[in-house]
């Protein structure tokens, strides 16, 4: 790969990661529309990394309270609200790891396509539209119940479809089950962490089943790139969520998925 298009991708799935928008989208797009070659399994794993990184160390003091309570409940039956969180942070991760195994094939093979973006953004946009606005918002992550874990939970494996957005769909599936954008999002985000862990060694496995030549400098700039932007774009879409609401994002993804059956239709 060229240096622009690894500093475009790289910029781009650590925009779109955690913003409601739908990354697989955005970078199944891109070299739709910028005629490049597919960027290949080492930058997807690379730019994984990248933001996997990012979320880990801008949620650590959370990390660090969430493990020690989880062990602290395994081992001493001391449950408290980290503790808890862990256990919705694990259990939530079931759904989709389970739909990971069954479908993986078929979305590789055949939802991989600008029309799948497009509806998936626009319906999806309207559903994420729907919950921000409807939602009570009188809850935050450390309130929820098993009932709300489900729910999140089979909302992130929806988010296999590509143009979905696991952070769009799993943000309004928390706003629907009454929590805060803010506890909503930060639920999201912490739900991305084993996410993000088992699709960078899927990845890594294909990687490693059908080796191919590494350019390590490109390899390197496009995970620190991607997680740069990924920390910088968690710290201000957490601080802007509760004043600006879900709707800029509906409308940019209602725009784009027009915009795609224009051009693709």
């Amino acid at each position: 790969m060229l240096l622009l298009p690894v500093l475009f991708l790289a910029v781009l799935q650590g925009l779109t990661e955690f913003l409601p928008i739908s990354s697989a989208g955005h970078l199944i797009l891109a070299p739709h529309l910028f005629g490049w070659e597919d960027q290949g399994l080492t930058f997807d794993v690379a730019v994984h990394v990248g933001t996997l990184v990012a979320v880990m160390l801008y949620f650590r003091r959370e990390l660090a309270a969430m493990t020690s309570g989880w062990f602290g409940a395994v081992l001493h039956g001391r449950h408290t609200p980290d503790s808890r969180l862990a256990w919705g942070v694990l259990w939530g991760t079931v759904p989709v790891g389970l739909a990971g195994l069954a479908f993986a094939g078929v979305v590789a093979s055949e939802l991989r396509s600008p029309l799948v973006i497009a509806w998936a953004g626009i319906g999806f946009g309207l559903v994420i539209w729907a919950a921000d606005i409807l939602g009570r918002r009188n809850r935050d992550e450390y309130m929820l119940t098993w009932k709300d874990v489900l729910v999140v939970g089979v909302a992130q494996a929806i988010a296999l479809i590509p143009g979905t957005s696991r952070s769009g769909i799993t943000i309004a599936a928390g706003l629907a089950m009454g929590l805060t954008r803010q506890g909503a999002a930060r639920f999201s985000f912490l739900l991305s962490i084993p996410v993000l862990i088992l699709a960078g060694g899927y990845e890594t496995r294909l990687l490693l089943l059908d080796p191919e030549r590494v350019q390590w400098g490109y390899t390197l700039l496009a995970t620190a790139v991607s997680g740069v932007v990924a920390y910088t774009t968690i710290h201000f879409f957490l601080a802007l969520i509760e004043r600006i609401g879900l709707a800029p994002f509906v409308i940019y993804r209602i725009g784009l998925g027009l915009v795609l059956l224009w051009v693709f239709l």
